[in-house]
């Protein structure tokens, strides 16, 4: 008989956010799958658990992934945890969990803190609707078309961010969405927790002066109900070309055309080298 996949939320700063059920879990499980295994090691002892280790990360998460397909196979009964938060949110956990359901293994959840909520719920912008990103792209190209198509987005928009890249980040979502309101958590249910609020040109000026440290999650003001549509009036060549203009690759700019006008990726290609 097959074992069970257990996906277990985790603390994403405070050890202390755990719940009993995480804690019984990870205690009664004979094998846990860990994106950093160092760092889960500290959780495990904090609270005195002694169970196995493994890797799963997302260089390897191919060859781990049967590695733990086939204990769970063999009976043995396996929690995944990410470093912090819930497994499956912006990591390869998602990977592990589809491949036990194409082999019709058991797989349950165990809740835990995820941060974009918590960071959601802090902004003081509507919760009511959100869009979650999660990490934007590193390629320019990719990014500024990603923003592009969520501009008109009326949702509250939340991403990810390393502290490195939270500048450029900002920048390109100045230049894309426009001076909306905004805000910039970081460090969140730690010590150092810290939630600056304002319009993104407010939060470039400050991380221009102030080095930005920690994980970030960054909210974002969903578009203004009378928002602009995309603008129609251009021919799908002028639009394609004023994409592409402002940095945007041809692909990308073809596909972003497409979505917005609700029409085959093949027919806008088509259009567009047939005016050419």
């Amino acid at each position: 008989m097959d074992g069970k996949l257990y996906i277990v939320g985790t603390p994403i700063g405070n050890l202390e956010d755990i719940t009993f059920r995480a804690v019984e879990t990870l205690k009664s499980v004979d094998l846990i799958a860990a994106e950093d295994t160092r760092h889960t090691q500290k959780l495990l002892n904090h609270f005195q658990i002694k169970v196995p280790l493994v890797s799963y990360y997302e260089h390897k998460k191919r060859e781990k992934g049967e590695f733990v397909l086939k204990k769970l196979q063999e009976g043995k009964n396996v929690a995944l945890v990410s470093d912090a938060g819930m497994p499956g949110i912006s990591d390869p956990g998602e990977d592990l969990v589809r491949l036990c359901a194409a082999h019709g293994v058991a797989v349950t959840v165990i809740p835990g803190p995820t941060a974009f909520t918590a960071a959601l719920v802090l902004s003081g912008l509507s919760a009511s609707r959100f869009c979650f990103e999660g990490f934007l792209t590193v390629k320019k190209t990719g990014k500024l078309a990603r923003l592009e198509q969520i501009k008109t987005d009326e949702r509250t928009l939340i991403f990810y961010e390393a502290p490195h890249k939270l500048l450029r980040t900002l920048d390109d979502i100045y230049k894309v969405l426009g001076d909306r309101k905004a805000a910039a958590c970081r460090e969140l249910t730690k010590k150092f927790e810290e939630v600056i609020r304002g319009t993104v040109a407010e939060l470039l000026a400050h991380f221009s002066e102030n080095a930005p440290r920690g994980e970030f999650v960054l909210v974002v003001e969903g578009a203004p109900h009378d928002a602009e549509p995309p603008d129609f009036e251009q021919s799908v060549s002028e639009q394609i070309d004023s994409l592409i203009k402002n940095g945007t690759d041809k692909k990308t700019a073809i596909q972003t055309v497409a979505q917005q006008r609700g029409l085959p990726k093949r027919a806008v290609y088509n259009e567009y080298e047939g005016g050419k």
